[in-house]
């Protein structure tokens, strides 16, 4: 188990220049936004406009704070994501613009390259002990407003706020002081 703290990720300009996103982790390590095969980020929206463009690439959003956005695609329609939506999963290469419901938003973004990697993302409340199921050859698991305690084969950690662990292990249980909600990502080599 790996433990990834959130004052030690990676900000950088959103591909096409709008915003910054915070990485959490990408593969390879050090790899930039045309050379990952997997990447976990975080990103404020606090305007309107598209959405970058990453061709071959799957990805999965996901509200983490905020009233909602609305992805407006040129060919399948429109989606809202909200705190109740679950992780949404669309081509990262087709034509996308956001829209926000009068304020800004954070997400998490997680892509893979299609025909390498594939992924998962689901998001896991945490009322009293539970273990996690695994699906992948990875697992992430992101805490977000609430510390969790995380146990796996190799030990226990605590998950701040927005720490990520990523663990290799088979066996991995969750707990909280009170209710808490972490997104698991589940990625898995093609």
């Amino acid at each position: 188990m790996r433990i990834l703290r959130a004052g030690d990720y990676r900000v950088m300009p959103w591909k096409n220049g709008g915003g910054e996103t915070t990485e959490i982790a990408a593969f390879p390590e050090g790899s930039g936004l045309e050379t990952f095969d997997w990447r976990v980020s975080m990103a404020r929206v606090a305007s309107d406009g598209p959405f970058s463009i990453f061709p071959g690439i799957d990805r999965t959003l996901s509200l983490l704070d905020g009233p909602a956005l609305t992805l407006a695609f040129d060919d399948r329609g429109e989606v809202v994501i909200d705190a109740a939506t679950p992780p949404y999963a669309f081509p990262a290469d087709v034509a996308v613009t956001g829209r926000l419901a009068g304020a800004p938003i954070t997400d998490l973004n997680v892509m893979t390259r299609r025909g390498r990697w594939r992924h998962h993302v689901q998001r896991v409340a945490v009322e009293s002990p539970r273990a996690l199921p695994r699906l992948g050859d990875l697992l992430l698991v992101i805490a977000t407003r609430e510390a969790v305690t995380l146990r796996t084969d190799d030990g226990m950690a605590v998950l701040n706020p927005a720490d990520t662990a990523v663990i290799e292990e088979a066996a991995v249980s969750l707990a909280a002081d009170g209710p808490a909600t972490v997104y698991t990502v589940d990625l898995w080599r093609l």
